[in-house]
């Protein structure tokens, strides 16, 4: 089954919410945790116990990790291995970009079955040109593997880059239209491409250009609930028609609290979003 219709069976199966997995030191402080690969492996674990069963897919802030250096990257495989050996699908934010075999090896890396680190989806950056990451996609989905664009991002500091002209679009909609060309030709009609878009939840879709032409349908990984502003209840009314491809992720606003009520509080957010497709 391609990563596409795994995720959209995901979704139907254990909603929509995508639980980030970032050991910031805020949150190995409040955790009570040594600011270490140890702690931040120690993190991650418990992330993945906590929401194994309760979610579709937990997403790991590589950064985070990586700090701490190869002990750091130990760390993120022995989460990632957890993550997927408890079914849930992970989804490295690695925001990796570059041209030729450079970005061939960082998806041979992330995708190749086997791989110490290997994930079922990856975060991209396209700013050398989204056709310097088609290796990537290529490769993704030879291994049944998705990739997620940055398109249109929450930071205040993309605006003046994503939302500019370029010619009728902005550059944000023209990388969205680049990842719907590919997946016009590489996505069987019906099904959720492997290929999908980073859209954040605080950002005016409109302004970004980013529409209902994303067809076939292109998976949507949302940050930018909690901590960041929206509010998951919101969501629909957030992406109107492209709400239900749409990956809610949210990262602080789980974790910061402290371990003790991580469940209810996972529990919580699968509740609102719940509500808000009754809605």
């Amino acid at each position: 089954m391609t990563f596409g219709e795994r995720l959209r069976q995901a979704i139907a199966e254990r909603g929509r919410l995508c639980v980030g997995i970032d050991p910031h030191q805020s949150v190995l402080d409040g955790w009570e945790l040594d600011a270490s690969a140890s702690g931040a492996r120690e993190f991650g674990l418990r992330v993945v116990h906590a929401a194994a069963g309760r979610v579709a897919v937990v997403k790991p802030q590589v950064a985070f990790f990586e700090r701490w250096g190869a002990a750091g990257f130990v760390a993120l495989e022995d989460v990632i291995a957890a993550a997927r050996a408890a079914g849930l699908l992970v989804i490295a934010d690695a925001k990796r970009g570059d041209i030729g075999s450079t970005m061939d090896a960082y998806a041979r890396g992330w995708f190749t079955p086997g791989a110490p680190l290997e994930v079922d989806a990856i975060t991209v950056n396209p700013y050398l040109g989204v056709g310097a990451l088609e290796g990537t996609f290529s490769l993704a989905l030879e291994h049944d593997k998705g990739v997620f664009v940055l398109a249109a991002t929450s930071n205040s500091e993309a605006e003046v880059i994503q939302r500019a002209a370029a010619g009728t679009r902005t550059v944000a909609g023209v990388v969205a239209e680049d990842v719907r060309a590919f997946n016009e030709r590489s996505t069987a009609p019906g099904e959720w491409a492997g290929i999908g878009l980073v859209v954040g939840a605080t950002v005016d879709l409109e302004r970004a250009g980013i529409d209902e032409r994303m067809l076939p349908t292109a998976p949507i990984l949302a940050p930018g609930f909690g901590a960041q502003g929206a509010r998951l209840a919101d969501y629909r009314s957030l992406f109107g028609p492209l709400a239900p491809a749409v990956l809610a992720n949210e990262s602080r606003g789980i974790v910061l609290g402290g371990a003790k009520e991580l469940v209810a509080r996972i529990d919580s957010r699968q509740a609102e979003l719940r509500e808000a497709d009754r809605g």
